[in-house]
């Protein structure tokens, strides 16, 4: 009898209060959807556990996606102070901060979306823009939330020729969802840009000589009935085999 191996991928989740007033670790249920139609095993991992865990997560788990959420907290990187910072949670941020650079020194394939990309970046040394409207002259508006539909079409992206993601979505540019006021303002150390809209905000990057290091700033998890935006996750989910 055929047997098909289906990666164990972890999904670090960050807290949400509930209407009874009390704590919960949660995550959008399109994260784990994606990456059951794309063949594999996702466990929700809850960022309160011990950094001293990593190294034991890393040798039960096949890899990792890193999903959105609230601001990483801007003193982590130097960021500008604004108003429009929400949804801090320093337990988060420093469990995925040590994880993303525990991956990287251990090959672990990853996948960063929208809040994963900017912590990539931060724990690589970048830097974020704190809230793209104030701090970019004539950016276009990539805060598309709340209030609108999450698999709306928002704008382009240019995919950089030869890029791995170029490669995987088989498109020069592509029409994406745009849920984000924060972006990457300095590339963190080893990453390469694979995606950008017109204004010049970085919507994409991936790191070279690692089985998959990719990390995207909009939501192909919302886009699922695009094959294009799932040819993402299964090619994360078949590096996850190797």
């Amino acid at each position: 009898m055929e047997t098909f191996h289906h990666p164990l991928i972890a999904l670090p989740c960050g807290r949400m209060t509930g209407r009874d007033h009390l704590e919960n670790f949660a995550i959008k249920e399109a994260y784990v959807t994606a990456l059951q139609s794309a063949g594999a095993l996702p466990v929700i991992l809850p960022v309160s556990l011990p950094l001293a865990s990593i190294d034991n997560l890393l040798d039960k788990f096949d890899g990792f996606l890193l999903s959105g959420g609230g601001d990483i907290n801007p003193s982590l990187f130097d960021g500008q102070p604004s108003e429009r910072v929400y949804g801090i949670e320093s337990q988060r941020d420093q469990f995925e901060i040590e994880l993303c650079k525990r991956m990287i020194e251990a090959k672990k394939p990853f996948f960063a979306i929208c809040r994963g990309v900017q912590v990539l970046n931060v724990a690589m040394g970048g830097e974020l823009f704190t809230d793209i409207a104030s701090q970019v002259p004539n950016a276009l508006k990539h805060d598309w939330f709340p209030g609108y539909p999450r698999e709306q079409i928002s704008h382009r992206v240019s995919l950089e020729t030869g890029s791995r993601c170029q490669k995987i979505i088989g498109l020069d540019e592509i029409g994406t969802n745009s849920l984000h006021h924060q972006a990457i303002s300095k590339l963190g150390e080893g990453l390469r840009v694979n995606a950008v809209t017109e204004d010049g905000i970085i919507e994409g990057v991936e790191l070279l000589d690692h089985p998959f290091g990719i990390g995207v700033q909009w939501h192909p998890e919302w886009l699922q009935l695009d094959v294009r935006m799932m040819r993402l996750f299964e090619a994360f989910v078949e590096a996850c085999k190797d």
